[in-house]
């Protein structure tokens, strides 16, 4: 299968499983409109993150990187109505545009938005676990400080998953000085060679890494 027929596949997954709505179609456009970077996940990926959160019965998800709440919305629609994700975003303006919208979709009372720096954050929010399930999509460098952060505070059979695996193929790259792949590097060899964990990366547009905590 060549790259136009990898594009039109996943073009067809979308549309198949993932169709979009026009509060999330509107949330791209507005997205758009703020200058945001356009760096949120996929429909299938968002669709992805729902079979994964419901295949473990989560209702306790951690969500590093909000931007304007699109993945937010995919993965609060797959939590049962006394679930809750709590959503973690450096930018006040972003966070904003994100509640605005949860609120539009109908998912502000099992959505939290919190803003400040994650790794500012993440110390107190051990307080409130054990959680079913983290879905990191911050910044690339921090990834193996936050896979510190996750395996001590999810349950057993619980997910870690990280966007960005790929890093639009830098990972490839064993010379790279770039923090940004270094982090994802170590956070993949981590992933794979961690006997705690049972982990692949879904080969999606840019790599989705999903870990399941191994029972005892």
């Amino acid at each position: 299968m060549d790259a136009v027929q990898r594009k039109e596949c996943g073009r067809y997954v979308a549309e198949l499983f993932a169709p979009e709505d026009e509060v999330l179609a509107e949330l791209r456009r507005e997205i758009s409109a703020q200058d945001m970077p356009e760096i949120y996940v996929d429909r299938e990926e968002g669709r992805l993150l729902q079979v994964l959160l419901q295949a473990v019965g989560a209702r306790r998800v951690i969500e590093l990187g909000t931007l304007g709440g699109y993945s937010a919305i995919w993965m609060a629609r797959a939590l049962a109505p006394d679930g809750q994700l709590i959503t973690i975003e450096r930018e006040a303006e972003r966070a904003e545009v994100a509640r605005r919208f949860l609120d539009r979709a109908g998912l502000s009372d099992r959505v939290e938005v919190r803003v400040g720096e994650a790794l500012e954050l993440l110390p107190d929010l051990a307080n409130e676990g054990p959680f079913d399930a983290i879905f990191i999509d911050a910044d690339k460098k921090s990834y193996p400080v936050y896979l510190d952060w996750a395996l001590a505070n999810l349950r057993e059979g619980g997910l870690v998953i990280g966007d960005n695996a790929f890093k639009g193929g830098a990972v490839l790259d064993t010379n790279t000085d770039d923090p940004g792949t270094r982090g994802i590097q170590e956070f993949n060899r981590r992933l794979a060679g961690d006997p705690r964990l049972t982990s692949v990366i879904v080969p999606t547009r840019d790599g989705v890494a999903i870990a399941v905590v191994k029972r005892s």
